[in-house]
């Protein structure tokens, strides 16, 4: 029966060995294995055989550690990189252990972590009478030993292993709750385990917003913030810039998977397009190390963004280092944009990355430097510390030593000049120190009331887990300690900027700030000056294609990010108003863009103005019309009894002149700014008055045709057609032109109107006819009584007489109805104002045509031939020639 359990154990033990031998960067989503150990080694039956206990039961040696009341777990990355020996298969794997050589900044926070809780046991107000203990281990940044180390703390088994006791039996050294680790990757895992146990764990420095997700990880917390909040405030700040065409590279670990992703998915609302995204990790070949450092090399983005561990960027930049690339701006995250180590690399100069707020930590520099070689001696961790700084081997030390000399006492800790005694920035270890005072207030929140703390209260895990969501405190370094309902704190960051020193050495210096409770929009803010690449002033520029200036629109080029793209000018109309347009707008109806396409400016207003060229020459040619038919009225006045002014009808001569100077001025009324009043006057006044000219015209035809008729004998047509019939024919015509364009204003009158449509770029303003058809009766009315006249006119051509005024007559109604059919297309097509300056071109036209035919040879005979200017000569015999 015995059996049959200790087979399980033994099943369980190798099922665990097979998991916890994966590679470092793999997830130990190991619930089903810490479940498996809980089952199996919590039965009695576990209990008989030592050695499958052993199997489990050879802990990791801490340290540095001390006893008591109750203890707290500390896990650091001091080491990255694991030996495991070679496994022959015929014994039991050998256990890992850590090599490699120390990071002596991690040392610091173990070291600070120990000062917390020596500083804690001093205080009267928090914990008075109650003696914490520390237990501090070494991850090696290796998931299978941080998993390990878990499992101890799990169990609370002493460090050295007691065969009497039962696998089950949990040890005075239980912790309550654990300070680390340094990494995510063995976070996640040691979360993973402690989570099921209710054990708190409160990392300093496991930045993988992962691990805010409280159904996986109920009992994680943290005291840097999440990586969610650092993608989020880099995606900003690289907005802020101008960067648009970036490379990132970043760790293939959970950090680096996660952070990226973050960063990526932020970047992408910002609209800033990413040329690659290359992935490394430090145990890779060195072909996929090379391959990542070409693609850096060849790239053309000139801003890299490094979501990368301090520990494969080590390797990144000495494969750079090699055969360097242009000069990047190099955008870090928090593991090592504020990592001492990185400030020896000057390619890196003008930096830029966020990092938690540097800070002061009272007496903690003392302490660091309270190092003899007899308190190095007592822990191996020391031991390798003085040793390495110092390149000698401590005297009394156990075990072989890979240094020659031997040290002799002249060491001086307080000359050294390494990330251990550096404490001009503590950042992280002021997350250490905040992450230790958190977990003694969960500790005083649990056993201490307001008078004293009762230390004989058997706590479990569960307890402190529980008060540590509830502790709100301030640190006296005047730091504020508290957590949100997924473990995480405030996210307050500096913006980090390498800047070279008057020494020439690179120093980190702060230039702005992040803080995640300001408003949206406000959270990132400037301080001071940035160094930029090898320390110049001049901003770099990274982006795929240059900004489109305003007047242009962005279109993307086929198959490229969208931070690739051309600029296409706006369209005819529209204009883009800034800098890399996605679309040019229309500019309104009324508007046309400027030569730059970049503002609309409201179109210029055309029409046929006093001061326009064109029309002071039609003007002077009206008046000069105006003014000619005023002198021949003048000159007919002054010759009235002579017989060619009475032979010609003088009556309707005079109505006839009167009118032709009506003409002349009507076509006055057309220029000028168009306006309700003037576009009805125009059109009105130039139908009436030309009515009433024709009229004359038809009313001379008339008695020509009826004066030769009444010659015959025995005709008496004349009195059918004497004066008084004359004028009353001159008057019907004329009103029925009144009445069409009473009409016509009444129904639908010529209004002003702004017209869009025929010049895009400018506008029309003209004289809308209001009803077409009024406009085209008033004109084909006076079409009609100028054909009517040329027809009668024509038909009187060959009447004898020796001034046969018929001849004439039609002459001018030729004159007429040629320049008003020309006029129709070309009124039609002519554009803006030039369609009013051929309306009044027509009007002169005609006007100069009847003025010049009708009465031009009569002036020339009252002026210059007056010997013609008798009866007899025009009652003479001479027969005129037919047209």
């Amino acid at each position: 029966m015995q059996g049959g359990y200790l087979n399980q154990c033994k099943a369980a033990i190798q099922t665990f060995r097979v998991l916890g031998g994966t590679e470092p960067t793999m997830q130990i989503t190991s619930s089903l294995v810490s479940v498996l150990w809980v089952t199996v080694f919590s039965s009695a039956e576990c209990k008989p055989n030592p050695v499958s206990c052993r199997l489990w039961n050879e802990p990791q040696i801490p340290g540095l550690s001390m006893n008591g009341d109750f203890i707290i777990g500390g896990i650091f990355t001091l080491h990255y990189s694991t030996n495991s020996g070679q496994n022959t298969y015929t014994r039991l794997p050998p256990q890992p252990q850590c090599s490699g050589s120390m990071d002596f900044r991690q040392l610091r926070f173990a070291r600070a972590f120990e000062f917390t809780i020596h500083e804690i046991n001093n205080r009267t107000d928090l914990l008075p009478g109650i003696t914490l203990g520390y237990q501090i281990y070494d991850s090696c940044s290796d998931v299978q030993m941080a998993i390990k180390i878990a499992f101890q703390f799990e169990n609370g088994l002493d460090t050295v292993f007691n065969e009497t006791i039962s696998c089950s039996k949990s040890a005075a050294t239980a912790v309550l709750a654990i300070v680390g680790d340094s990494a995510s990757t063995p976070s996640i895992g040691m979360a993973r385990m402690l989570g099921l146990f209710g054990i708190p764990q409160v990392s300093h420095y496991a930045t993988c917003a992962c691990l805010s997700d409280r159904r996986q990880f109920p009992a994680f917390f943290r005291t840097v913030p999440s990586d969610q909040h650092q993608a989020a405030a880099l995606a900003k700040m690289v907005k802020y810039f101008g960067w648009t065409w970036i490379g990132a590279v970043r760790s293939d670990t959970d950090y680096g998977n996660y952070g990226m992703a973050a960063f990526l998915k932020a970047a992408q609302e910002e609209g800033i397009c990413v040329e690659y995204s290359e992935v490394y990790y430090r145990t890779q070949p060195r072909s996929k190390l090379e391959r990542v450092a070409n693609v850096i090399r060849k790239s053309t983005a000139r801003v890299i963004v490094a979501f990368i561990h301090a520990g494969d960027l080590i390797f990144l930049m000495n494969e750079l280092a090699r055969e360097p690339p242009p000069p990047l701006q190099w955008i870090g995250s928090d593991t090592w944009i504020i990592h001492p180590d990185f400030l020896r690399f000057n390619v890196c100069a003008g930096a830029l990355g966020f990092g938690v707020p540097r800070s002061v930590i009272p007496g903690l520099r003392e302490f660091l430097l309270d190092l003899s070689p007899l308190q190095a001696l007592k822990s191996p961790l020391l031991t390798e510390f003085w040793e390495s700084s110092f390149s000698c081997s401590l005297k009394g030390r156990t075990g072989s030593s890979e240094f020659l000399r031997e040290c002799d006492g002249s060491e001086d800790i307080r000359a050294l000049q390494n990330p251990y005694t550096d404490t001009s920035q503590l950042r992280i270890t002021n997350m250490v120190y905040k992450a230790t005072y958190a977990i003694a207030h969960a500790i005083h929140g649990v056993i201490c009331n307001e008078t004293h703390c009762d230390k004989t209260i058997k706590l479990s895990p569960w307890q402190i887990l529980n008060q540590l969501k509830r502790v709100n405190f301030t640190i006296k370094n005047s730091y504020h300690v508290n957590f949100d309902s997924n473990g995480d704190p405030v996210a307050v960051y500096e913006l980090i900027n390498w800047q070279f020193k008057k020494d020439g050495s690179l120093d980190f210096v702060p230039v702005g700030y992040y803080d995640s409770s300001k408003p949206r929009g406000e959270e990132f803010r400037m301080s001071s000056a940035i160094h930029w690449i090898g320390g110049q002033t001049e901003m770099t520029v990274s982006v795929c294609s240059e900004s489109c200036p305003p007047g242009t629109r962005k279109a993307v080029q086929k198959g490229r990010p969208v931070c690739c793209y051309d600029c296409v000018p706006c369209a005819e109309g529209e204009i883009s108003n800034k800098t890399d347009s996605l679309d040019c707008i229309h500019c309104p109806p009324e508007f046309w863009p400027n030569i730059k396409q970049d503002s609309c400016l409201p179109k210029p207003v055309e029409f046929l103005s006093w001061d326009d060229t064109l029309a002071i020459i039609l003007t002077v040619f009206s008046i000069t019309g105006a003014f000619v038919a005023v002198c021949v009225t003048a000159v007919f006045y002054k010759h009235r009894a002579s017989p060619l002014v009475r032979a010609n009808n003088s009556e309707l001569s005079f109505l006839l002149l009167f009118s032709l100077t009506l003409c002349f001025l009507c076509s006055l009324t057309f220029i000028g700014r168009p306006s309700e009043w003037s576009c009805m006057l125009r059109h009105t006044a130039f139908g009436i008055t030309f009515v009433l000219c024709i009229s004359c015209v038809l009313g001379k035809t008339i008695v020509v045709l009826m004066a030769f008729r009444a010659t015959l004998p025995g005709s008496n047509v004349m009195k059918w057609f004497g004066p008084p019939q004359q004028r009353l024919s001159v008057l019907v015509f004329t009103l029925i032109q009144v009445i069409i364009c009473i009409l016509w204003l009444k129904m639908s009158p010529p209004f002003p109107q702004k017209n869009l449509k025929h010049h895009k770029e400018r506008i029309i303003l003209e004289c809308d006819l209001g009803s077409a058809v009024g406009f085209w009766a008033v004109l084909g009315y006076i079409g009609f009584l100028a054909f009517l006249c040329f027809v009668l006119a024509f038909l009187a051509r060959r009447l004898p007489d020796n001034f046969n005024e018929a001849k004439f007559i039609t002459f001018s109604m030729l004159i007429f109805c040629a320049v008003w059919i020309t006029f129709i297309p070309a009124y039609v097509s002519s554009p803006g104002k030039f369609t009013v300056a051929v309306e009044i071109f027509a009007i002169l036209a005609s006007s100069f045509g009847l003025i010049i035919c009708i009465f031009a040879p009569k002036c020339f005979i009252i002026m210059f031939r007056p010997e013609h200017n008798t009866k007899k000569h025009l009652m003479g015999k001479v027969h005129s020639k037919a047209l």
